[in-house]
């Protein structure tokens, strides 16, 4: 079966009503009617026609067996009144806001040790809360994430209840304002005290203040992990993690300067400049391990004898931070494509004919672009749900192979979650400039995953550095002898393109620092860095290719195949279109295909428009979720005007 012989499948509304009907006028049958909250009207025509390729995509998106406990906490939890939109306040006030909703979160939380260790229900976390409020996500990933994971990765210690029960909300001090990505060279001391057995921790300058993390009074009394240099009797022995606490109720502690920094932009959060004035601390602040303990004598022993990789393992919580940082721009993606395709749907604008009004889905010009970002939003999901798992079951053999593929990830997703979301922005007009449509926030924290965590140029600049004399992207085929032979539909031909253009790429690079002149290292690195990082994007791309490819040969619903086939072949000739040059100097290409090239898309692109409803469907927002965006809903000019009777401004 074809997409073009599948039934059309209409779009219902997020408050029951639609706008298209839908061929099949099959009563509603069981499909699925267990994943919609009682309070909700079931999706009209949500029968035999709709309920199996949407279930179908559901169990690739998200996990079959295990849904519940990885994703349904989180699901639930955006769905209740406390997460909707509140207009009004203040940026203080949102703040606020997001730290009770962080005590929501954490009501909701089984075990807060279990959580931290999980990276599949960490990232879920991350995936649902953005697509409400950015700034809880952001304090979510840090409290859970980075203070108490990087507690329970270090020695075991007790007394962490205050954290778990939220008493003390936990914070994560390492980026200094003059020590970003550079962060091995921060400047932050622990100096231990032999007289006392403890530390005296302290900023020794304007460029060592600790920046932006949330140290405000707002949100109660703050704990952190403060990443600082250990010199013992004046010797550095790197930077390593030691617990501080930072406030009480009435504010920052002796020694603590708190200030707080201007708002950014999207969803406030409390970020902060905070120093310490030689601040004393236990002996048992700091966070020890294998890589580092101090003995009775004062001693430091380790199993690394590298500082950097000390630290690195100190700071090992980041990469799980950049599996949530994707996780989250994953998750606000969906989010934006599924309301800016219903208001597709519902936006009725001037027809051709006198009279006549048809809705934006008519026109090829405005579903096009949404068919793209979807067909990407799925690689992205494939994607991070392969290398997550990949990170959960991660060896010591194979964790540094394993970080990599998760920073160039976190990269790319990022990347191109921000760009979708820009996309779906536009597509709803000036309706996509107000944070009450759900759509002008979600564009505006996306720069924030950007950042967080590592910066997408320099994680991409890194690896790079790695993979060029590394092993080449492998085929699947055996490269064919002739390659007019080959057909755009095949998805294995498609994706061993994708694994050329990595392989060329790659040989410019090494080809650009062998030819560097010697005694310069900088200089032939920048000439390499340019053909290195496209290399590095063909991998990125790659790994979602084979991560959308097998998720659409696991899936049992032929017509959810057919669907996940097609949008996996629309994703690939998209990402391979700017690479058609060179594929065909190099005799991968004939001419024949780069002429048909951009009908293949047109005529895909075409196919796939009558299955938008199912795409977005599949992404199972909560439908109160969906109710309380106005543009969501076909009954949208209504909804805005009720608004502004009730709004408190």
């Amino acid at each position: 079966m074809t997409l073009l012989t599948m039934q059309k499948i209409a779009l219902p509304a997020a408050d029951g009503t639609q706008d298209r009907p839908a061929v099949a006028d099959a009563p509603a049958g069981p499909g699925l009617l267990h994943l919609i909250p009682e309070q909700a009207s079931p999706p009209n025509g949500a029968g035999p026609a709709t309920a199996p390729v949407v279930t179908g995509l559901m169990h690739q998106l998200f996990d079959p067996v295990d849904r519940a406990r990885i994703h349904g906490r989180w699901r639930d939890l955006i769905a209740r009144e406390e997460f909707r939109h509140a207009p009004g306040l203040t940026s203080a006030e949102r703040t606020e806001l997001s730290y009770r909703r962080l005590r929501l979160v954490n009501d909701t939380v089984v075990c807060a040790e279990q959580l931290a260790r999980d990276p599949r229900q960490l990232a879920s976390l991350h995936e649902w809360t953005a697509a409400s409020d950015g700034a809880l996500c952001a304090l979510a990933s840090i409290h859970y994430n980075l203070f108490l994971g990087s507690l329970y990765d270090h020695d075991e210690r007790e007394g962490l209840s205050p954290y778990t029960s939220m008493q003390r909300t936990g914070t994560f001090l390492c980026s200094e304002l003059e020590h970003g990505n550079d962060a091995p060279a921060l400047q932050t001391t622990a100096e231990f005290d032999r007289a006392t057995g403890g530390f005296v921790l302290n900023t020794p300058g304007p460029g060592a203040q600790k920046f932006m993390p949330n140290t405000s009074s707002t949100g109660g009394p703050k704990s952190a992990v403060v990443a600082a240099r250990l010199l013992i009797d004046g010797e550095d022995h790197g930077v390593f993690l030691f617990l501080a606490q930072l406030s009480n109720e009435a504010g920052a502690l002796p020694g603590i300067r708190v200030r707080r920094l201007p708002d950014r932009i999207g969803n406030p959060v409390d970020h902060c400049l905070t120093s310490f004035d030689h601040v004393r601390l236990p002996r048992e602040a700091l966070l020890e391990a294998d890589h580092g303990r101090l003995n009775e004598q004062g001693v430091l022993t380790s199993s690394m004898g590298n500082r950097r990789k000390r630290f690195l393992q100190s700071i090992a919580r980041v990469t799980t931070g950049k599996l949530c940082m994707s996780a989250a721009s994953v998750g606000a993606s969906r989010a934006a494509l599924s309301i800016a395709v219903r208001y597709a749907h519902h936006r009725h604008i001037s027809g051709p004919k006198s009279g006549e009004r048809v809705p934006l889905t008519a026109h090829r010009s405005h579903y096009g672009r949404l068919l793209k970002s979807l067909a990407t939003a799925y690689a992205m999901t494939f994607l991070h749900r392969s290398v997550t798992d990949r990170w959960a079951a991660h060896t010591s053999e194979n964790r540094v192979e394993t970080e990599r593929l998760v920073a160039i990830a976190k990269a790319w997703i990022t990347w191109q979650g921000r760009t979708i979301m820009i996309e779906c922005r536009e597509r709803c007009g000036a309706q996509g400039l107000f944070p009450l449509n759900g759509l002008a926030d979600l564009q505006l924290d996306a720069e924030g995953s950007v950042t967080a965590e590592g910066d997408n140029l320099p994680l991409w600049i890194k690896a790079a550095a790695e993979m060029v004399f590394g092993h080449p992207a492998q085929r699947l085929n055996a490269r064919p002898a002739s390659p007019q032979d080959q057909d755009l539909t095949d998805l294995v031909f498609l994706r061993d393109l994708l694994a050329e253009v990595e392989a060329l790429w790659q040989t410019r690079a090494r080809t650009a620092l062998r030819q560097g002149r010697r005694g310069d290292p900088l200089g032939r690195w920048n000439a390499a860095s340019s053909s290195g990082l496209e290399m590095v994007s063909a991998h990125a791309r790659l790994q979602a290719a084979d991560a959308f490819i097998a998720a659409a040969g696991r899936s049992a619903e032929p017509a959810a195949r057919t669907l996940l086939h097609d949008l996996c072949r629309l994703f690939l000739l998209q990402e391979i279109s700017h690479h058609t040059g060179d594929l065909l100097a190099a005799g991968h290409l004939s001419s024949a295909h780069i002429q048909t090239w951009p009908s293949a898309i047109d005529t895909l692109t075409h196919a796939l428009a009558e299955h938008l409803s199912p795409l977005v469907e599949a992404f199972d927002l909560p439908q109160e979720y969906l109710a309380a965006i106005p543009i969501a809903n076909s009954s949208y000019a209504m909804r805005v005007s009720d608004f502004l009777e009730t709004s408190p401004n």
